[in-house]
Protein backbone atom coordinates (compact mmCIF):
# COMPACT_ATOMS: atom_id res chain seq x y z
CA UNK A 1 0.00 0.00 0.00
CA UNK A 2 1.34 3.45 -0.88
CA UNK A 3 2.12 5.77 2.01
CA UNK A 4 3.74 9.21 1.91
CA UNK A 5 7.47 9.44 2.46
CA UNK A 6 8.93 11.37 5.32
CA UNK A 7 11.76 12.24 2.91
CA UNK A 8 12.68 11.88 -0.74
CA UNK A 9 14.26 8.61 -1.88
CA UNK A 10 17.00 8.73 -4.54
CA UNK A 11 17.69 5.86 -6.94
CA UNK A 12 20.73 5.69 -9.25
CA UNK A 13 21.18 3.26 -12.15
CA UNK A 14 24.42 2.96 -14.13
CA UNK A 15 25.35 1.31 -17.41
CA UNK A 16 27.88 -1.42 -18.19
CA UNK A 17 30.49 -2.34 -15.56
CA UNK A 18 33.61 -4.26 -16.58
CA UNK A 19 36.06 -5.32 -13.86
CA UNK A 20 38.45 -7.37 -16.01
CA UNK A 21 40.94 -6.73 -18.78
CA UNK A 22 42.47 -3.21 -18.75
CA UNK A 23 40.10 -2.06 -15.99
CA UNK A 24 41.63 -4.62 -13.63
CA UNK A 25 45.11 -3.54 -14.76
CA UNK A 26 44.30 0.09 -13.94
CA UNK A 27 42.86 -0.81 -10.53
CA UNK A 28 45.94 -2.86 -9.64
CA UNK A 29 48.32 -0.16 -10.90
CA UNK A 30 46.65 2.81 -9.18
CA UNK A 31 45.33 1.00 -6.07
CA UNK A 32 42.22 3.11 -6.56
CA UNK A 33 38.54 2.31 -6.89
CA UNK A 34 36.80 3.21 -10.17
CA UNK A 35 34.22 5.01 -8.02
CA UNK A 36 36.48 7.23 -5.93
CA UNK A 37 35.31 10.35 -7.78
CA UNK A 38 31.64 9.33 -7.39
CA UNK A 39 31.81 8.50 -3.68
CA UNK A 40 29.89 11.56 -2.49
CA UNK A 41 27.21 11.11 -5.19
CA UNK A 42 26.64 7.46 -4.33
CA UNK A 43 26.64 8.27 -0.60
CA UNK A 44 23.69 10.61 -1.13
CA UNK A 45 21.65 7.90 -2.86
CA UNK A 46 19.39 5.34 -1.22
CA UNK A 47 19.84 2.77 -3.97
CA UNK A 48 22.59 2.28 -6.55
CA UNK A 49 22.39 -0.41 -9.24
CA UNK A 50 24.23 -1.23 -12.46
CA UNK A 51 24.86 -3.87 -15.11
CA UNK A 52 27.53 -6.45 -14.17
CA UNK A 53 29.04 -7.24 -17.58
CA UNK A 54 30.69 -10.57 -16.87
CA UNK A 55 30.97 -13.27 -14.22
CA UNK A 56 33.32 -14.29 -11.44
CA UNK A 57 35.71 -17.04 -12.47
CA UNK A 58 39.02 -17.92 -14.08
CA UNK A 59 39.82 -17.34 -17.73
CA UNK A 60 40.45 -21.07 -18.05
CA UNK A 61 36.70 -21.57 -17.50
CA UNK A 62 35.71 -19.34 -20.43
CA UNK A 63 32.99 -20.78 -22.68
CA UNK A 64 33.05 -18.11 -25.40
CA UNK A 65 33.69 -18.80 -29.06
CA UNK A 66 37.25 -18.50 -30.35
CA UNK A 67 38.21 -14.86 -30.77
CA UNK A 68 35.32 -13.51 -28.67
CA UNK A 69 36.12 -11.55 -25.50
CA UNK A 70 35.65 -13.33 -22.19
CA UNK A 71 34.90 -11.22 -19.13
CA UNK A 72 36.01 -13.35 -16.18
CA UNK A 73 36.19 -11.26 -12.99
CA UNK A 74 38.30 -11.71 -9.87
CA UNK A 75 36.54 -12.73 -6.68
CA UNK A 76 37.46 -9.30 -5.27
CA UNK A 77 34.85 -7.64 -7.54
CA UNK A 78 31.89 -7.89 -5.11
CA UNK A 79 33.81 -6.20 -2.29
CA UNK A 80 34.81 -3.40 -4.66
CA UNK A 81 31.18 -2.85 -5.68
CA UNK A 82 29.98 -2.98 -2.08
CA UNK A 83 32.56 -0.44 -0.95
CA UNK A 84 31.40 1.90 -3.73
CA UNK A 85 27.81 1.71 -2.49
CA UNK A 86 26.13 -0.61 -5.00
CA UNK A 87 23.01 -2.35 -3.71
CA UNK A 88 22.20 -4.41 -6.81
CA UNK A 89 23.52 -5.40 -10.23
CA UNK A 90 21.83 -7.04 -13.20
CA UNK A 91 23.21 -10.44 -14.17
CA UNK A 92 21.49 -10.68 -17.55
CA UNK A 93 23.68 -9.70 -20.49
CA UNK A 94 25.67 -11.31 -23.31
CA UNK A 95 28.69 -11.87 -21.01
CA UNK A 96 26.86 -13.19 -17.92
CA UNK A 97 27.44 -16.77 -19.07
CA UNK A 98 31.09 -16.38 -20.13
CA UNK A 99 32.24 -18.90 -17.52
CA UNK A 100 29.18 -21.13 -17.73
CA UNK A 101 26.34 -22.01 -15.37
CA UNK A 102 28.77 -22.51 -12.50
CA UNK A 103 29.98 -18.95 -13.02
CA UNK A 104 26.44 -17.60 -12.82
CA UNK A 105 25.82 -19.41 -9.53
CA UNK A 106 29.21 -18.39 -8.13
CA UNK A 107 28.68 -14.75 -9.09
CA UNK A 108 25.24 -14.51 -7.54
CA UNK A 109 26.44 -16.12 -4.32
CA UNK A 110 29.55 -13.96 -4.03
CA UNK A 111 27.54 -10.80 -4.59
CA UNK A 112 25.00 -11.90 -1.98
CA UNK A 113 27.78 -12.55 0.53
CA UNK A 114 28.90 -8.93 -0.03
CA UNK A 115 25.35 -7.67 0.58
CA UNK A 116 24.61 -7.01 -3.10
CA UNK A 117 21.55 -8.33 -4.92
CA UNK A 118 22.55 -9.96 -8.20
CA UNK A 119 19.24 -10.26 -10.05
CA UNK A 120 18.67 -12.38 -13.13
CA UNK A 121 15.68 -13.32 -15.25
CA UNK A 122 15.03 -16.72 -13.68
CA UNK A 123 14.54 -15.29 -10.20
CA UNK A 124 12.83 -12.07 -11.25
CA UNK A 125 11.02 -10.22 -9.96
CA UNK A 126 13.19 -9.51 -6.92
CA UNK A 127 11.56 -7.33 -4.30
CA UNK A 128 13.42 -4.79 -2.16
CA UNK A 129 12.43 -1.99 0.19
CA UNK A 130 13.44 1.58 -0.66
CA UNK A 131 12.33 4.06 1.95
CA UNK A 132 8.83 2.94 2.84
CA UNK A 133 8.03 1.47 -0.56
CA UNK A 134 8.44 -1.91 -2.25
CA UNK A 135 10.42 -1.90 -5.50
CA UNK A 136 10.41 -4.86 -7.89
CA UNK A 137 13.40 -5.45 -10.16
CA UNK A 138 13.35 -7.58 -13.31
CA UNK A 139 16.41 -8.40 -15.43
CA UNK A 140 16.10 -9.22 -19.13
CA UNK A 141 18.68 -9.82 -21.86
CA UNK A 142 17.66 -9.80 -25.51
CA UNK A 143 21.30 -10.55 -26.40
CA UNK A 144 22.38 -14.20 -26.32
CA UNK A 145 25.08 -15.09 -23.79
CA UNK A 146 27.96 -17.53 -24.23
CA UNK A 147 25.98 -20.26 -22.45
CA UNK A 148 23.05 -19.75 -24.83
CA UNK A 149 20.71 -17.92 -22.48
CA UNK A 150 18.52 -15.18 -23.97
CA UNK A 151 15.03 -13.83 -23.29
CA UNK A 152 12.31 -12.77 -25.70
CA UNK A 153 10.32 -9.56 -25.45
CA UNK A 154 7.43 -10.17 -25.55
CA UNK A 155 6.80 -13.55 -23.90
CA UNK A 156 4.23 -15.13 -21.61
CA UNK A 157 6.88 -15.77 -18.95
CA UNK A 158 7.97 -12.12 -18.91
CA UNK A 159 4.34 -10.98 -18.82
CA UNK A 160 3.83 -13.18 -15.74
CA UNK A 161 6.84 -11.65 -14.01
CA UNK A 162 5.63 -8.13 -14.74
CA UNK A 163 2.12 -9.01 -13.56
CA UNK A 164 3.40 -10.36 -10.24
CA UNK A 165 5.66 -7.32 -9.80
CA UNK A 166 2.81 -4.93 -10.66
CA UNK A 167 0.50 -6.60 -8.12
CA UNK A 168 2.88 -6.56 -5.15
CA UNK A 169 5.20 -3.57 -5.70
CA UNK A 170 4.78 0.18 -5.64
CA UNK A 171 7.34 0.64 -8.42
CA UNK A 172 8.54 -1.80 -11.11
CA UNK A 173 12.01 -1.41 -12.67
CA UNK A 174 13.16 -3.43 -15.70
CA UNK A 175 16.87 -3.68 -16.51
CA UNK A 176 17.21 -4.75 -20.15
CA UNK A 177 20.22 -5.64 -22.32
CA UNK A 178 19.37 -4.78 -25.94
CA UNK A 179 20.19 -2.71 -29.01
CA UNK A 180 23.08 -2.43 -31.46
CA UNK A 181 26.61 -1.95 -30.18
CA UNK A 182 28.11 1.52 -30.81
CA UNK A 183 24.83 2.82 -32.27
CA UNK A 184 23.82 6.01 -30.49
CA UNK A 185 20.09 5.79 -31.29
CA UNK A 186 17.59 3.10 -30.28
CA UNK A 187 16.48 0.74 -33.02
CA UNK A 188 12.92 -0.27 -33.88
CA UNK A 189 13.14 -3.44 -31.78
CA UNK A 190 14.06 -1.42 -28.70
CA UNK A 191 11.15 0.97 -29.27
CA UNK A 192 8.65 -1.88 -29.68
CA UNK A 193 10.01 -3.76 -26.67
CA UNK A 194 9.93 -0.59 -24.53
CA UNK A 195 6.27 -0.01 -25.37
CA UNK A 196 5.39 -3.61 -24.54
CA UNK A 197 7.30 -3.51 -21.22
CA UNK A 198 5.56 -0.31 -20.16
CA UNK A 199 2.13 -1.51 -21.29
CA UNK A 200 2.60 -4.67 -19.22
CA UNK A 201 3.65 -3.03 -15.97
CA UNK A 202 7.12 -1.45 -16.08
CA UNK A 203 7.39 1.98 -14.40
CA UNK A 204 11.03 2.53 -15.33
CA UNK A 205 13.21 0.88 -17.99
CA UNK A 206 17.01 1.11 -17.82
CA UNK A 207 18.86 -0.21 -20.85
CA UNK A 208 22.43 -1.16 -21.70
CA UNK A 209 24.57 -3.05 -24.24
CA UNK A 210 25.28 -0.47 -27.01
CA UNK A 211 28.27 0.87 -24.95
CA UNK A 212 27.29 4.40 -25.99
CA UNK A 213 24.57 6.66 -24.61
CA UNK A 214 21.21 6.64 -26.39
CA UNK A 215 18.70 9.42 -25.80
CA UNK A 216 16.15 8.69 -23.08
CA UNK A 217 12.44 9.13 -23.75
CA UNK A 218 9.02 9.16 -22.09
CA UNK A 219 7.23 6.08 -23.44
CA UNK A 220 3.52 5.90 -22.69
CA UNK A 221 4.11 8.03 -19.60
CA UNK A 222 7.11 6.07 -18.27
CA UNK A 223 10.83 6.99 -18.37
CA UNK A 224 12.89 4.75 -20.64
CA UNK A 225 16.68 5.02 -20.71
CA UNK A 226 17.41 3.17 -23.95
CA UNK A 227 21.14 2.98 -23.23
CA UNK A 228 23.12 4.31 -20.28
CA UNK A 229 26.35 3.59 -22.16
CA UNK A 230 29.52 2.51 -20.43
CA UNK A 231 29.94 3.21 -16.74
CA UNK A 232 33.29 1.50 -16.06
CA UNK A 233 34.77 0.05 -19.25
CA UNK A 234 38.04 0.00 -21.17
CA UNK A 235 36.84 0.60 -24.74
CA UNK A 236 38.85 3.29 -26.54
CA UNK A 237 36.39 4.86 -28.99
CA UNK A 238 35.67 8.46 -27.87
CA UNK A 239 31.90 7.85 -27.68
CA UNK A 240 32.43 4.89 -25.35
CA UNK A 241 34.14 7.09 -22.77
CA UNK A 242 30.84 8.86 -22.03
CA UNK A 243 28.18 7.39 -19.77
CA UNK A 244 24.87 8.31 -18.19
CA UNK A 245 23.55 7.62 -14.70
CA UNK A 246 19.76 7.49 -14.43
CA UNK A 247 19.00 9.72 -11.45
CA UNK A 248 15.49 9.04 -10.15
CA UNK A 249 13.68 10.40 -7.11
CA UNK A 250 10.59 9.17 -5.29
CA UNK A 251 8.97 12.30 -3.92
CA UNK A 252 5.62 12.08 -2.14
CA UNK A 253 3.56 9.83 -4.39
CA UNK A 254 5.53 10.08 -7.64
CA UNK A 255 8.71 8.93 -9.41
CA UNK A 256 10.66 11.41 -11.51
CA UNK A 257 13.93 10.83 -13.38
CA UNK A 258 16.77 12.84 -14.84
CA UNK A 259 20.32 12.00 -15.79
CA UNK A 260 23.92 12.62 -14.71
CA UNK A 261 26.57 12.52 -17.42
CA UNK A 262 29.95 10.90 -16.76
CA UNK A 263 33.20 10.78 -18.69
CA UNK A 264 36.38 8.73 -18.45
CA UNK A 265 39.54 10.39 -19.73
CA UNK A 266 41.59 8.82 -22.48
CA UNK A 267 43.61 5.88 -21.17
CA UNK A 268 41.37 5.40 -18.12
CA UNK A 269 38.13 3.57 -17.36
CA UNK A 270 37.32 5.50 -14.19
CA UNK A 271 34.29 7.81 -14.58
CA UNK A 272 33.91 11.37 -13.31
CA UNK A 273 30.77 13.51 -13.37
CA UNK A 274 30.74 15.77 -16.42
CA UNK A 275 27.37 17.47 -15.95
CA UNK A 276 23.60 17.03 -15.73
CA UNK A 277 21.45 15.84 -18.60
CA UNK A 278 18.79 18.32 -19.74
CA UNK A 279 15.72 16.55 -21.11
CA UNK A 280 12.33 18.23 -21.26
CA UNK A 281 10.52 14.98 -22.18
CA UNK A 282 11.77 13.23 -19.02
CA UNK A 283 11.09 16.31 -16.92
CA UNK A 284 7.38 15.95 -17.71
CA UNK A 285 7.43 12.15 -17.31
CA UNK A 286 6.35 11.52 -13.73
CA UNK A 287 4.96 8.21 -12.51
CA UNK A 288 2.38 7.74 -9.76
CA UNK A 289 3.34 4.97 -7.34
CA UNK A 290 1.08 1.92 -7.42
CA UNK A 291 -0.87 1.08 -4.25
CA UNK A 292 0.34 -2.49 -3.73
CA UNK A 293 -2.10 -5.24 -2.75
CA UNK A 294 -4.64 -4.99 0.06
CA UNK A 295 -7.40 -7.59 0.52
CA UNK A 296 -10.01 -7.68 3.29
CA UNK A 297 -8.11 -5.04 5.25
CA UNK A 298 -4.83 -6.98 5.10
CA UNK A 299 -1.87 -5.57 3.17
CA UNK A 300 0.05 -8.31 1.35
CA UNK A 301 3.74 -7.58 0.96
CA UNK A 302 6.55 -9.67 -0.49
CA UNK A 303 9.31 -10.28 2.03
CA UNK A 304 12.19 -8.15 0.70
CA UNK A 305 15.45 -9.63 -0.51
CA UNK A 306 18.33 -9.67 1.94
CA UNK A 307 21.78 -11.21 1.90
CA UNK A 308 20.61 -13.74 4.52
CA UNK A 309 17.84 -14.96 2.18
CA UNK A 310 20.20 -15.58 -0.74
CA UNK A 311 20.48 -19.30 -0.07
CA UNK A 312 16.70 -19.67 -0.43
CA UNK A 313 16.53 -18.18 -3.92
CA UNK A 314 15.27 -21.26 -5.68
CA UNK A 315 12.55 -21.79 -3.06
CA UNK A 316 10.50 -18.79 -4.18
CA UNK A 317 8.82 -15.95 -2.33
CA UNK A 318 7.50 -15.37 1.19
CA UNK A 319 4.33 -13.25 1.52
CA UNK A 320 3.67 -11.17 4.63
CA UNK A 321 0.31 -10.04 5.97
CA UNK A 322 0.30 -6.54 7.51
CA UNK A 323 -2.49 -4.75 9.34
CA UNK A 324 -2.34 -1.30 10.94
CA UNK A 325 1.40 -1.16 10.28
CA UNK A 326 2.12 -4.46 12.07
CA UNK A 327 3.15 -7.74 10.43
CA UNK A 328 0.60 -10.33 11.55
CA UNK A 329 1.74 -13.41 9.64
CA UNK A 330 3.86 -14.77 6.83
CA UNK A 331 3.52 -17.68 4.45
CA UNK A 332 5.90 -20.51 3.76
CA UNK A 333 8.23 -19.90 0.84
CA UNK A 334 6.42 -20.68 -2.41
CA UNK A 335 7.33 -20.65 -6.09
CA UNK A 336 4.82 -17.97 -6.97
CA UNK A 337 4.20 -17.17 -10.64
CA UNK A 338 1.19 -14.88 -10.31
CA UNK A 339 -1.15 -13.48 -7.66
CA UNK A 340 -4.40 -11.83 -8.74
CA UNK A 341 -7.04 -10.27 -6.49
CA UNK A 342 -9.99 -9.81 -8.85
CA UNK A 343 -11.45 -13.31 -8.73
CA UNK A 344 -15.23 -13.04 -8.25
CA UNK A 345 -16.25 -12.86 -4.58
CA UNK A 346 -17.76 -15.85 -2.86
CA UNK A 347 -20.56 -14.81 -0.51
CA UNK A 348 -18.95 -11.39 -0.08
CA UNK A 349 -15.50 -12.86 0.56
CA UNK A 350 -12.79 -11.61 -1.81
CA UNK A 351 -10.68 -14.42 -3.22
CA UNK A 352 -7.17 -14.52 -4.64
CA UNK A 353 -6.03 -16.56 -7.58
CA UNK A 354 -2.45 -17.77 -7.24
CA UNK A 355 -0.43 -19.56 -9.89
CA UNK A 356 2.27 -21.64 -8.22
CA UNK A 357 4.91 -23.90 -9.69
CA UNK A 358 4.71 -27.39 -8.15
CA UNK A 359 5.21 -31.02 -9.04
CA UNK A 360 2.19 -33.29 -9.30
CA UNK A 361 1.83 -37.09 -9.48
CA UNK A 362 -0.92 -36.55 -12.07
CA UNK A 363 1.50 -35.58 -14.83
CA UNK A 364 4.92 -36.04 -13.18
CA UNK A 365 5.90 -32.47 -14.06
CA UNK A 366 6.97 -29.38 -12.19
CA UNK A 367 4.39 -27.05 -13.71
CA UNK A 368 2.06 -24.13 -13.06
CA UNK A 369 -0.86 -25.02 -10.75
CA UNK A 370 -3.83 -22.74 -9.92
CA UNK A 371 -4.76 -22.15 -6.28
CA UNK A 372 -7.58 -20.09 -4.77
CA UNK A 373 -7.08 -18.42 -1.39
CA UNK A 374 -9.06 -16.40 1.09
CA UNK A 375 -7.10 -13.79 3.05
CA UNK A 376 -7.59 -14.35 6.78
CA UNK A 377 -6.45 -12.63 9.96
CA UNK A 378 -3.84 -15.33 10.54
CA UNK A 379 -2.77 -16.20 7.03
CA UNK A 380 -3.91 -17.39 3.63
CA UNK A 381 -6.72 -19.93 3.73
CA UNK A 382 -6.72 -22.45 0.87
CA UNK A 383 -10.17 -22.63 -0.73
CA UNK A 384 -9.28 -24.70 -3.79
CA UNK A 385 -6.20 -26.38 -5.22
CA UNK A 386 -6.14 -27.88 -8.69
CA UNK A 387 -3.62 -29.41 -11.00
CA UNK A 388 -4.23 -27.24 -14.06
CA UNK A 389 -7.97 -27.00 -14.82
CA UNK A 390 -8.99 -28.98 -17.94
CA UNK A 391 -5.59 -29.17 -19.65
CA UNK A 392 -1.94 -28.45 -18.76
CA UNK A 393 -1.67 -24.75 -17.98
CA UNK A 394 0.66 -22.10 -19.43
CA UNK A 395 -0.95 -18.98 -17.94
CA UNK A 396 -4.21 -17.71 -16.46
CA UNK A 397 -5.49 -14.17 -15.95
CA UNK A 398 -8.51 -12.91 -14.04
CA UNK A 399 -10.46 -10.61 -16.38
CA UNK A 400 -12.50 -7.49 -15.61
CA UNK A 401 -15.61 -9.62 -14.94
CA UNK A 402 -13.86 -11.73 -12.33
CA UNK A 403 -13.66 -14.73 -14.63
CA UNK A 404 -10.57 -16.69 -15.60
CA UNK A 405 -8.93 -16.60 -19.02
CA UNK A 406 -6.61 -19.59 -19.35
CA UNK A 407 -3.93 -20.39 -21.90
CA UNK A 408 -3.43 -24.15 -22.11
CA UNK A 409 -0.94 -26.37 -23.86
CA UNK A 410 -2.30 -28.33 -26.79
CA UNK A 411 -1.74 -31.73 -25.14
CA UNK A 412 -3.78 -33.34 -22.35
CA UNK A 413 -3.32 -35.05 -18.99
CA UNK A 414 -4.25 -38.35 -20.64
CA UNK A 415 -1.36 -38.04 -23.12
CA UNK A 416 0.98 -35.36 -21.72
CA UNK A 417 3.62 -33.91 -24.03
CA UNK A 418 5.43 -30.82 -22.62
CA UNK A 419 7.15 -30.26 -25.97
CA UNK A 420 3.89 -29.56 -27.82
CA UNK A 421 3.81 -26.13 -29.49
CA UNK A 422 0.07 -25.80 -30.07
CA UNK A 423 -2.12 -23.99 -27.52
CA UNK A 424 -5.79 -23.56 -26.68
CA UNK A 425 -7.71 -21.00 -24.64
CA UNK A 426 -10.65 -21.41 -22.28
CA UNK A 427 -12.66 -19.11 -20.03
CA UNK A 428 -13.75 -20.34 -16.58
CA UNK A 429 -16.13 -19.11 -13.88
CA UNK A 430 -15.62 -19.67 -10.13
CA UNK A 431 -18.64 -21.65 -8.86
CA UNK A 432 -17.82 -21.71 -5.15
CA UNK A 433 -16.25 -25.16 -5.27
CA UNK A 434 -14.02 -24.94 -8.33
CA UNK A 435 -14.13 -23.70 -11.91
CA UNK A 436 -16.75 -24.29 -14.60
CA UNK A 437 -16.30 -23.62 -18.30
CA UNK A 438 -17.72 -20.30 -19.44
CA UNK A 439 -18.31 -18.48 -22.72
CA UNK A 440 -15.70 -16.08 -24.06
CA UNK A 441 -12.85 -18.28 -25.26
CA UNK A 442 -12.37 -16.03 -28.30
CA UNK A 443 -11.84 -12.98 -26.07
CA UNK A 444 -9.27 -14.95 -24.09
CA UNK A 445 -7.50 -15.91 -27.30
CA UNK A 446 -7.32 -12.23 -28.29
CA UNK A 447 -5.93 -11.33 -24.86
CA UNK A 448 -3.09 -13.84 -25.00
CA UNK A 449 -2.33 -12.88 -28.60
CA UNK A 450 -1.80 -9.30 -27.36
CA UNK A 451 0.53 -10.57 -24.61
CA UNK A 452 2.81 -12.34 -27.07
CA UNK A 453 2.98 -9.70 -29.82
CA UNK A 454 4.34 -6.19 -30.16
CA UNK A 455 3.14 -3.37 -32.35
Amino acid sequence: MWRPHSRDVRLLFTGDILLARQVKVEIDRTHASPWDSLASLFARADWVAGNFEGAIGAEAECRVQAGAPCFAFSDTAPALLAAAGFKAVSLENNHAGDVGAEGRTRTRGALGAAGILGFDFERSPRFVRVGEQTMAMIAVSMERSADGRVQAVPSVELAQKLRLARTLANIVVVSVHWGNELQDWPNETQHSAAEWLVDHGADLVVGHHPHVVQKADCVHGRPVFFSLGNHVFDQKYPETKDGLIADCTIQSSRLKCGGIRTHARRGSAMPVVSGAMSDTALARCTVALAPGLSVSGVELRPAPWSATSEGHDTDGLVLEGWKHGVKRWQTRRVSLVSLQPRLATDGGTKLLLALERHSSPMDGEVAIRPHVYEVGENGLIARWRGTALAWPLIDAVVDADGELCALHRGDSFVRPDPTVTTTRTMRYRWNGFGFSASDGGAACQAFFFAVTTTR
